[in-house]
């Protein structure tokens, strides 16, 4: 049986000058996303050390159907509207679960 969960890596770089700001939007919109929405099972933001412009983002849905659900909310709309000129580059990555594992909080 096949992993009904939809899993990627967003690969994002920022301009510099606006990493602060950017950070914000990303920071609101993920909150929102773990509060409000059932199928978003994980939003795990991370930048490169050396270069913090450097984004990345493991998501993880609980299907395709939460993830398109997921693009169209209002958190998301702000945060994709908000931050259109801070994204220099984006890469969406569609992966396959090995092991995902996390301690209980």
């Amino acid at each position: 049986m096949s992993d009904p969960r939809m899993i990627r890596i967003a690969e994002i770089e920022v301009d510099p000058g606006q990493l602060e700001a950017y950070s914000g939007f990303l920071t609101e919109e993920i909150a929102a996303s773990i509060e409000i929405e059932p199928g978003v099972l994980m939003l795990h933001a991370v930048a490169h050390r050396d270069q913090p412009h450097h984004i990345r983002i493991l998501e993880v849905y609980a299907s395709r159907a939460d993830y398109e659900a997921h693009i169209q909310t209002p958190h998301f709309l702000k945060y994709k509207l908000g931050t259109a000129d801070m994204v220099t580059a984006l890469r969406l990555v569609e992966v396959d679960p090995i092991i995902l594992a996390a301690k209980p909080e």
